[in-house]
Protein backbone atom coordinates (compact mmCIF):
# COMPACT_ATOMS: atom_id res chain seq x y z
CA UNK A 1 0.00 0.00 0.00
CA UNK A 2 3.11 1.93 0.35
CA UNK A 3 3.35 2.39 -3.27
CA UNK A 4 -0.37 3.24 -4.04
CA UNK A 5 0.55 6.09 -1.67
CA UNK A 6 3.83 7.10 -3.03
CA UNK A 7 2.31 7.17 -6.41
CA UNK A 8 -1.14 9.12 -5.45
CA UNK A 9 1.36 12.05 -4.72
CA UNK A 10 2.91 11.58 -7.68
CA UNK A 11 -0.33 11.83 -10.11
CA UNK A 12 -0.51 14.46 -8.11
CA UNK A 13 2.76 16.33 -8.67
CA UNK A 14 2.10 15.47 -12.53
CA UNK A 15 -1.46 15.87 -13.14
CA UNK A 16 -0.32 19.33 -15.25
CA UNK A 17 2.08 17.71 -17.28
CA UNK A 18 2.25 20.52 -19.72
CA UNK A 19 -1.66 20.62 -20.15
CA UNK A 20 -4.37 22.04 -17.96
CA UNK A 21 -6.58 19.07 -18.61
CA UNK A 22 -6.39 15.99 -17.01
CA UNK A 23 -8.79 14.04 -20.20
CA UNK A 24 -5.94 12.78 -22.05
CA UNK A 25 -6.26 10.35 -25.30
CA UNK A 26 -4.52 7.35 -25.83
CA UNK A 27 -2.02 8.07 -27.44
CA UNK A 28 -0.97 10.59 -24.76
CA UNK A 29 -1.05 8.57 -22.02
CA UNK A 30 1.11 5.82 -23.51
CA UNK A 31 3.69 8.77 -24.25
CA UNK A 32 3.73 9.96 -20.69
CA UNK A 33 4.24 6.29 -18.98
CA UNK A 34 7.00 5.51 -21.90
CA UNK A 35 8.75 9.01 -20.99
CA UNK A 36 8.96 7.64 -16.91
CA UNK A 37 12.10 6.51 -15.56
CA UNK A 38 10.17 4.96 -12.84
CA UNK A 39 9.60 1.17 -12.42
CA UNK A 40 7.48 -1.17 -14.63
CA UNK A 41 5.38 -1.33 -11.78
CA UNK A 42 4.98 2.08 -11.53
CA UNK A 43 4.26 2.98 -14.94
CA UNK A 44 1.65 0.56 -15.57
CA UNK A 45 -0.04 2.14 -12.07
CA UNK A 46 0.20 5.64 -13.56
CA UNK A 47 -1.42 4.49 -16.87
CA UNK A 48 -4.14 2.51 -15.17
CA UNK A 49 -5.12 5.92 -13.05
CA UNK A 50 -5.02 8.09 -15.79
CA UNK A 51 -7.10 5.73 -18.40
CA UNK A 52 -9.63 5.58 -15.67
CA UNK A 53 -9.48 9.19 -15.49
CA UNK A 54 -9.83 9.79 -19.01
CA UNK A 55 -12.99 7.40 -18.82
CA UNK A 56 -11.54 4.58 -20.65
CA UNK A 57 -12.26 1.19 -18.16
CA UNK A 58 -10.88 -1.53 -20.04
CA UNK A 59 -7.29 0.18 -20.89
CA UNK A 60 -7.53 1.09 -17.32
CA UNK A 61 -7.75 -2.33 -16.16
CA UNK A 62 -5.49 -3.85 -18.82
CA UNK A 63 -2.51 -1.80 -17.70
CA UNK A 64 -2.96 -2.54 -13.95
CA UNK A 65 -2.87 -5.98 -14.88
CA UNK A 66 0.52 -5.93 -16.38
CA UNK A 67 2.10 -5.53 -12.77
CA UNK A 68 -1.01 -7.14 -10.89
CA UNK A 69 -2.31 -9.80 -13.11
CA UNK A 70 -2.18 -13.49 -11.79
CA UNK A 71 -4.03 -16.91 -12.88
CA UNK A 72 -5.19 -18.13 -9.91
CA UNK A 73 -6.62 -22.06 -9.85
CA UNK A 74 -9.37 -23.48 -8.11
CA UNK A 75 -8.70 -27.17 -6.46
CA UNK A 76 -11.61 -29.41 -6.69
CA UNK A 77 -12.70 -29.43 -2.97
CA UNK A 78 -12.66 -24.99 -3.13
CA UNK A 79 -14.82 -25.81 -6.22
CA UNK A 80 -17.66 -27.68 -4.79
CA UNK A 81 -17.55 -25.21 -1.10
CA UNK A 82 -18.15 -22.56 -3.34
CA UNK A 83 -20.71 -24.11 -5.65
CA UNK A 84 -22.90 -24.29 -2.39
CA UNK A 85 -22.58 -20.62 -1.71
CA UNK A 86 -25.95 -18.98 -2.79
CA UNK A 87 -25.81 -15.31 -4.03
CA UNK A 88 -27.87 -12.66 -2.92
CA UNK A 89 -28.28 -9.20 -4.42
CA UNK A 90 -25.55 -6.57 -2.86
CA UNK A 91 -27.57 -3.68 -2.96
CA UNK A 92 -30.45 -5.03 -1.16
CA UNK A 93 -28.55 -6.91 1.22
CA UNK A 94 -26.51 -3.55 2.09
CA UNK A 95 -29.45 -1.27 2.51
CA UNK A 96 -30.56 -3.79 4.70
CA UNK A 97 -27.89 -4.17 7.49
CA UNK A 98 -26.89 -0.52 6.97
CA UNK A 99 -30.24 0.32 8.82
CA UNK A 100 -28.97 -1.17 11.88
CA UNK A 101 -25.53 0.04 11.60
CA UNK A 102 -23.92 3.75 12.33
CA UNK A 103 -20.87 3.71 10.36
CA UNK A 104 -20.86 2.13 6.90
CA UNK A 105 -17.21 1.95 5.21
CA UNK A 106 -17.26 0.87 1.64
CA UNK A 107 -13.57 0.37 -0.43
CA UNK A 108 -12.96 1.15 -4.14
CA UNK A 109 -9.79 0.28 -6.55
CA UNK A 110 -8.88 3.77 -7.67
CA UNK A 111 -8.46 2.66 -11.48
CA UNK A 112 -11.99 0.68 -11.12
CA UNK A 113 -14.82 3.31 -11.90
CA UNK A 114 -17.37 0.92 -11.81
CA UNK A 115 -16.97 0.66 -7.81
CA UNK A 116 -18.01 4.35 -7.62
CA UNK A 117 -20.78 3.61 -9.81
CA UNK A 118 -22.09 0.81 -7.67
CA UNK A 119 -21.16 3.04 -4.34
CA UNK A 120 -23.48 5.81 -5.84
CA UNK A 121 -26.85 3.77 -5.99
CA UNK A 122 -26.54 2.83 -2.40
CA UNK A 123 -26.47 7.02 -1.52
CA UNK A 124 -30.57 7.46 -1.94
CA UNK A 125 -31.37 4.09 0.05
CA UNK A 126 -28.15 4.86 2.79
CA UNK A 127 -30.11 8.42 3.18
CA UNK A 128 -33.21 7.29 3.58
CA UNK A 129 -31.83 4.87 6.73
CA UNK A 130 -30.41 7.86 8.47
CA UNK A 131 -27.18 8.46 6.83
CA UNK A 132 -25.92 12.38 6.34
CA UNK A 133 -22.10 12.28 6.16
CA UNK A 134 -20.23 11.17 3.40
CA UNK A 135 -16.52 10.60 4.47
CA UNK A 136 -13.93 10.62 0.72
CA UNK A 137 -10.42 9.66 1.11
CA UNK A 138 -9.87 11.67 -2.15
CA UNK A 139 -11.11 15.36 -1.05
CA UNK A 140 -9.08 17.92 -0.13
CA UNK A 141 -11.46 20.13 0.91
CA UNK A 142 -15.25 20.69 1.37
CA UNK A 143 -16.05 23.50 -0.60
CA UNK A 144 -18.18 21.56 -2.76
CA UNK A 145 -20.92 21.30 0.33
CA UNK A 146 -21.24 25.03 -1.42
CA UNK A 147 -20.32 24.56 -4.79
CA UNK A 148 -22.75 21.16 -5.29
CA UNK A 149 -20.43 20.08 -7.39
CA UNK A 150 -16.63 18.40 -8.10
CA UNK A 151 -14.14 20.53 -9.65
CA UNK A 152 -10.67 20.10 -10.81
CA UNK A 153 -9.57 21.08 -7.02
CA UNK A 154 -11.67 19.07 -5.34
CA UNK A 155 -9.23 16.30 -5.25
CA UNK A 156 -7.29 13.62 -7.30
CA UNK A 157 -9.11 10.72 -8.24
CA UNK A 158 -12.70 12.57 -7.72
CA UNK A 159 -11.62 14.05 -11.24
CA UNK A 160 -12.79 11.01 -12.89
CA UNK A 161 -16.39 11.05 -14.48
CA UNK A 162 -18.28 7.96 -12.17
CA UNK A 163 -16.64 9.89 -9.19
CA UNK A 164 -17.72 13.40 -10.25
CA UNK A 165 -21.28 11.95 -10.64
CA UNK A 166 -20.79 9.77 -7.36
CA UNK A 167 -20.19 13.14 -5.23
CA UNK A 168 -22.87 15.05 -7.44
CA UNK A 169 -25.59 12.50 -6.48
CA UNK A 170 -24.75 12.78 -2.97
CA UNK A 171 -24.99 16.43 -2.93
CA UNK A 172 -27.99 16.47 -4.29
CA UNK A 173 -29.21 13.82 -2.38
CA UNK A 174 -28.34 15.88 0.81
CA UNK A 175 -25.19 14.38 1.90
CA UNK A 176 -22.59 16.23 4.00
CA UNK A 177 -19.19 15.68 2.79
CA UNK A 178 -15.60 16.02 3.99
CA UNK A 179 -12.21 14.97 3.47
CA UNK A 180 -10.39 12.99 6.29
CA UNK A 181 -6.77 12.27 4.42
CA UNK A 182 -4.16 12.60 6.48
CA UNK A 183 -0.27 13.23 6.12
CA UNK A 184 2.32 9.94 6.46
CA UNK A 185 2.15 6.61 5.33
CA UNK A 186 1.85 3.50 6.45
CA UNK A 187 0.53 3.31 10.32
CA UNK A 188 0.88 7.36 10.76
CA UNK A 189 -1.53 7.53 7.97
CA UNK A 190 -4.02 5.34 9.20
CA UNK A 191 -3.97 6.75 12.07
CA UNK A 192 -4.86 10.14 10.85
CA UNK A 193 -7.34 9.25 8.80
CA UNK A 194 -9.41 7.64 11.81
CA UNK A 195 -8.20 10.74 13.90
CA UNK A 196 -9.72 13.10 11.16
CA UNK A 197 -12.74 10.85 10.83
CA UNK A 198 -13.39 11.13 14.72
CA UNK A 199 -13.09 14.93 15.62
CA UNK A 200 -15.53 15.32 12.51
CA UNK A 201 -17.77 12.92 13.76
CA UNK A 202 -17.64 14.63 17.14
CA UNK A 203 -18.75 17.68 16.11
CA UNK A 204 -21.64 16.49 13.39
CA UNK A 205 -23.78 14.25 15.40
CA UNK A 206 -27.28 15.11 13.37
CA UNK A 207 -26.80 11.41 11.08
CA UNK A 208 -24.61 8.02 10.19
CA UNK A 209 -21.86 8.03 8.21
CA UNK A 210 -21.09 6.81 5.14
CA UNK A 211 -16.44 6.47 4.72
CA UNK A 212 -15.57 5.55 0.78
CA UNK A 213 -12.02 4.78 1.10
CA UNK A 214 -9.36 2.96 -0.92
CA UNK A 215 -8.19 -0.82 -0.96
CA UNK A 216 -7.52 -2.13 2.46
CA UNK A 217 -8.28 0.91 4.41
CA UNK A 218 -11.72 -0.68 4.85
CA UNK A 219 -10.32 -3.99 6.47
CA UNK A 220 -10.79 -4.99 9.84
CA UNK A 221 -8.27 -7.37 11.88
CA UNK A 222 -4.28 -7.35 12.16
CA UNK A 223 -2.50 -5.88 9.04
CA UNK A 224 0.75 -6.68 8.57
CA UNK A 225 2.28 -3.13 8.06
CA UNK A 226 -0.22 -1.13 9.77
CA UNK A 227 -1.14 -3.36 12.93
CA UNK A 228 -4.15 -1.89 12.30
CA UNK A 229 -6.01 0.35 9.24
CA UNK A 230 -8.42 3.03 9.51
CA UNK A 231 -11.25 0.99 10.03
CA UNK A 232 -10.32 -0.54 12.85
CA UNK A 233 -8.61 2.34 14.84
CA UNK A 234 -11.84 4.35 13.99
CA UNK A 235 -13.62 1.42 15.63
CA UNK A 236 -11.45 1.64 18.76
CA UNK A 237 -11.65 5.40 18.49
CA UNK A 238 -15.54 5.93 18.29
CA UNK A 239 -16.63 1.87 19.90
CA UNK A 240 -18.92 1.61 17.38
CA UNK A 241 -18.01 -1.78 14.97
CA UNK A 242 -18.43 -0.29 11.57
CA UNK A 243 -19.95 -2.10 8.64
CA UNK A 244 -17.16 -3.18 6.90
CA UNK A 245 -17.47 -3.92 2.87
CA UNK A 246 -14.77 -4.36 0.03
CA UNK A 247 -15.56 -3.94 -3.66
CA UNK A 248 -11.59 -4.86 -4.80
CA UNK A 249 -10.96 -8.22 -4.41
CA UNK A 250 -13.68 -10.26 -6.78
CA UNK A 251 -14.04 -6.94 -9.09
CA UNK A 252 -13.45 -8.21 -12.74
CA UNK A 253 -10.02 -8.22 -14.29
CA UNK A 254 -8.80 -7.16 -17.85
CA UNK A 255 -9.29 -10.93 -18.67
CA UNK A 256 -10.84 -14.18 -17.79
CA UNK A 257 -8.06 -15.74 -16.68
CA UNK A 258 -7.12 -13.08 -14.09
CA UNK A 259 -10.25 -13.19 -12.69
CA UNK A 260 -10.65 -14.73 -9.11
CA UNK A 261 -12.06 -18.44 -9.42
CA UNK A 262 -14.95 -17.22 -7.38
CA UNK A 263 -15.74 -15.13 -9.80
CA UNK A 264 -15.98 -17.41 -12.75
CA UNK A 265 -18.54 -19.91 -10.60
CA UNK A 266 -20.86 -17.16 -9.94
CA UNK A 267 -21.51 -15.81 -12.84
CA UNK A 268 -23.63 -13.10 -12.18
CA UNK A 269 -25.35 -10.65 -13.74
CA UNK A 270 -25.20 -7.66 -10.98
CA UNK A 271 -23.33 -7.21 -7.59
CA UNK A 272 -24.17 -10.09 -5.23
CA UNK A 273 -22.96 -11.39 -1.82
CA UNK A 274 -22.94 -14.75 -0.95
CA UNK A 275 -24.67 -16.85 1.88
CA UNK A 276 -23.73 -20.16 2.63
CA UNK A 277 -26.34 -23.20 3.93
CA UNK A 278 -26.43 -21.51 7.35
CA UNK A 279 -27.22 -17.95 5.95
CA UNK A 280 -23.79 -16.72 7.14
CA UNK A 281 -22.28 -14.24 4.36
CA UNK A 282 -19.00 -15.48 3.03
CA UNK A 283 -16.38 -13.22 3.27
CA UNK A 284 -13.32 -14.29 2.37
CA UNK A 285 -10.24 -17.03 3.49
CA UNK A 286 -8.54 -14.84 5.22
CA UNK A 287 -9.86 -14.61 9.41
CA UNK A 288 -6.99 -12.35 10.54
CA UNK A 289 -7.49 -9.40 8.02
CA UNK A 290 -10.87 -9.47 6.45
CA UNK A 291 -14.08 -6.87 5.78
CA UNK A 292 -17.64 -8.14 6.95
CA UNK A 293 -18.65 -8.56 3.47
CA UNK A 294 -17.38 -9.04 0.05
CA UNK A 295 -18.89 -7.67 -3.08
CA UNK A 296 -18.94 -10.07 -6.34
CA UNK A 297 -19.29 -7.58 -8.93
CA UNK A 298 -20.30 -9.43 -12.77
CA UNK A 299 -18.22 -9.42 -15.66
CA UNK A 300 -18.64 -6.51 -17.75
CA UNK A 301 -20.70 -6.80 -21.26
CA UNK A 302 -20.67 -3.43 -23.71
CA UNK A 303 -23.54 -2.19 -24.96
CA UNK A 304 -22.86 0.41 -28.06
CA UNK A 305 -18.66 0.32 -26.93
CA UNK A 306 -19.82 1.19 -23.35
CA UNK A 307 -19.69 -0.45 -20.47
CA UNK A 308 -23.26 -1.72 -19.38
CA UNK A 309 -22.66 -0.95 -15.75
CA UNK A 310 -22.82 2.62 -16.55
CA UNK A 311 -26.63 2.32 -17.70
CA UNK A 312 -27.72 2.55 -13.85
CA UNK A 313 -31.33 4.31 -13.20
CA UNK A 314 -32.57 7.01 -15.50
CA UNK A 315 -29.53 7.25 -17.22
CA UNK A 316 -29.48 7.09 -21.36
CA UNK A 317 -27.28 6.51 -24.47
CA UNK A 318 -26.63 10.28 -26.55
CA UNK A 319 -25.33 9.58 -29.89
CA UNK A 320 -23.20 12.64 -31.08
CA UNK A 321 -24.30 13.88 -34.43
CA UNK A 322 -21.46 12.71 -36.66
CA UNK A 323 -21.08 16.72 -37.82
CA UNK A 324 -20.25 17.71 -34.28
CA UNK A 325 -16.82 15.90 -34.70
CA UNK A 326 -14.52 17.83 -37.57
CA UNK A 327 -11.64 15.78 -36.80
CA UNK A 328 -10.34 12.90 -35.42
CA UNK A 329 -9.27 11.83 -32.89
CA UNK A 330 -11.67 13.87 -30.70
CA UNK A 331 -12.35 13.86 -26.84
CA UNK A 332 -15.92 14.51 -26.23
CA UNK A 333 -16.74 15.65 -22.96
CA UNK A 334 -20.55 16.34 -21.32
CA UNK A 335 -20.52 18.90 -18.71
CA UNK A 336 -23.70 19.62 -16.78
CA UNK A 337 -24.37 23.38 -17.50
CA UNK A 338 -22.63 25.60 -15.88
CA UNK A 339 -19.96 23.56 -14.61
CA UNK A 340 -17.52 23.58 -17.45
CA UNK A 341 -16.65 27.76 -16.54
CA UNK A 342 -16.23 26.49 -13.47
CA UNK A 343 -13.49 23.35 -13.95
CA UNK A 344 -15.90 21.22 -13.19
CA UNK A 345 -16.03 17.42 -13.70
CA UNK A 346 -17.76 15.55 -16.75
CA UNK A 347 -20.22 13.76 -16.53
CA UNK A 348 -18.73 10.98 -19.03
CA UNK A 349 -16.00 11.43 -21.84
CA UNK A 350 -15.37 9.18 -24.86
CA UNK A 351 -12.39 9.27 -27.29
CA UNK A 352 -13.67 8.70 -30.70
CA UNK A 353 -10.94 7.83 -33.40
CA UNK A 354 -12.69 7.69 -36.56
CA UNK A 355 -16.24 8.40 -38.06
CA UNK A 356 -17.09 4.42 -37.99
CA UNK A 357 -16.31 4.49 -34.05
CA UNK A 358 -19.26 4.64 -31.34
CA UNK A 359 -20.40 7.85 -30.78
CA UNK A 360 -21.83 7.17 -27.81
CA UNK A 361 -22.27 9.33 -24.66
CA UNK A 362 -24.11 7.76 -21.05
CA UNK A 363 -25.90 10.88 -19.26
CA UNK A 364 -28.17 11.02 -16.67
CA UNK A 365 -31.61 13.55 -17.14
CA UNK A 366 -30.64 16.35 -17.29
CA UNK A 367 -29.00 20.07 -19.64
CA UNK A 368 -25.23 19.62 -20.64
CA UNK A 369 -22.90 21.38 -22.56
CA UNK A 370 -21.01 18.62 -24.97
CA UNK A 371 -17.20 19.75 -25.56
CA UNK A 372 -15.42 18.55 -28.57
CA UNK A 373 -11.62 18.65 -28.46
CA UNK A 374 -8.87 17.50 -31.23
CA UNK A 375 -5.92 15.80 -30.93
CA UNK A 376 -4.05 19.65 -29.57
CA UNK A 377 -6.79 19.29 -26.66
CA UNK A 378 -8.15 22.51 -28.61
CA UNK A 379 -12.28 23.15 -28.49
CA UNK A 380 -13.45 22.42 -32.14
CA UNK A 381 -17.15 22.69 -30.76
CA UNK A 382 -19.63 23.59 -27.89
CA UNK A 383 -22.51 22.53 -28.13
CA UNK A 384 -26.02 22.52 -25.55
CA UNK A 385 -27.87 18.94 -25.07
CA UNK A 386 -31.33 18.43 -22.92
CA UNK A 387 -31.32 14.80 -22.19
CA UNK A 388 -35.32 14.30 -21.11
Amino acid sequence: MKLLYSLALLLVSMAGYGQETPYWFTDDIRKKVADSTQSQSWRSQMAATYYSISGQYKPALESWDITFGRVKKLSTADSLRFSKLIPVNAKEYILDKAGNEQIVILNEAHHNASHRTFASSLLQGLYDKGYRYLGIETLANDSLNTTKFATLNSGYYSKEPEFGNFIYHALKIGFTLFPYEAEGNNKEREIGEAKNIFDFMQKNKEGKYLIYCGYQHAYEGVHKSWEKTMAGRLSDLTGINPFTIDQTQFSEKSSLKFNEPLLRLVKNTVPVVLKDENQEIYNGEDKELYTDIKIIHPVTKYVKGRPDWMLIENRKFYKIPASKVSSYPALVLAYRKGEFEKQGIPADIIEVNTSKDHHFLILDKGKYEIVVKDKEQKITNRFEKTVK
